[in-house]
């Protein structure tokens, strides 16, 4: 029985994966009778949570279906089984209306256990274990890490300290993180987004300074009021992090903006020593190309 087909398309935040999985999904009528998007974004699940993520608007949908936004409360964790289960409910209604799902993030970890690159650590928590860390500081935690493990070492975003215990507990259980998965439960077409760094570090700034303009700060202090807590914004990441420290008055809007800057950067670098590792993954210059190889996958 054939696997059923899947488009992925990632790449680093700021590259256009949200503009051209739209486009996509629009030219793809003919051949697949159109797409519908899932998006593969680890904070763009949480509600509210819409300027800071870059989180695609109703305008920039286009009329295309996205599924996977604003689906999780920002007060309480979203896990990695949790996107799967969603994903695999939303790839299921999407064949349902006989057109193919476009997987678009930038977050590997869930699009590789999602397309059974990498298989589930059967690795239960360790409460004792997260006692004895949870008064370090996410610098040791990355310091732990790269001890047990360099290669997750080198793709984990370094000041999350709930995704950094995490790791440091499976690889204490099994000695690295999750290994590919042998069984591949989907066709899947991988298309990649790769501006260039000097390219993709203007993109950052300017979308940075457009986040900002469209109200971030004023997004972060809704969300404040509405009870999220500056810890928990600092464990969701980013902009989160910087929006939190600003508005404790740790930090000016100038240094936060600045940080913001070198991180975001930081974290597009790490994106990319993730992606590059699968060699599956084709590199396309444009939409056009893009959709060549989508015609020809129709084929295959």
């Amino acid at each position: 029985m054939p696997r059923p087909k899947i488009i992925a398309i990632v790449g680093p935040t700021s590259s256009g994966k949200s503009a051209l999985g739209v486009w996509l999904a629009k030219q793809l009528q003919k051949d697949f009778g159109g797409g519908e998007i899932i998006s593969a974004d680890s904070r763009q699940v949480y509600k509210g949570l819409d300027i800071g993520t870059g989180k695609v608007t109703k305008k920039e949908m286009a009329g295309v279906p996205h599924h996977l936004l604003s689906v999780a409360n920002p007060k309480k964790q979203f896990s990695v089984d949790d996107f799967v289960k969603k994903a695999t409910r939303a790839h299921s209604l999407i064949r349902a209306n006989e057109r193919i799902s476009i997987l678009v993030g930038g977050t590997g970890l869930y699009v590789d256990m999602f397309l059974g690159r990498m298989s589930y650590p059967n690795v239960p928590p360790n409460f004792v274990l997260r006692k004895n860390l949870e008064n370090k500081t996410a610098s040791q935690l990355y310091a732990m890490l790269q001890k047990l493990d360099p290669a997750r070492a080198a793709t984990i975003e370094k000041h999350n300290p709930r995704r950094l215990v995490r790791a440091i507990e499976i690889a204490k259980e099994l000695g690295t993180n999750p290994p590919p998965s042998p069984e591949q439960t989907y066709d899947v077409l991988w298309l990649g987004l790769n501006p260039g760094e000097q390219v993709l570090r203007k993109k950052i700034g300017i979308r940075l300074r457009a986040r900002i303009k469209a109200g971030m700060i004023n997004e972060a202090k809704r969300l404040s009021k509405a009870g999220l807590s500056f810890k928990r914004m600092e464990d969701l990441g980013l902009e989160y992090r910087y929006l939190a420290r600003f508005l404790q008055k740790k930090i000016t809007k100038k240094e936060m903006l600045e940080q913001l800057d070198r991180e975001i950067y930081q974290y597009s670098k790490r994106q990319m020593r993730w992606f590059k590792r699968n060699k599956d993954i084709i590199w396309v210059k444009n939409s056009a190309s893009a959709l060549r190889e989508a015609k020809r996958f129709r084929l295959s």
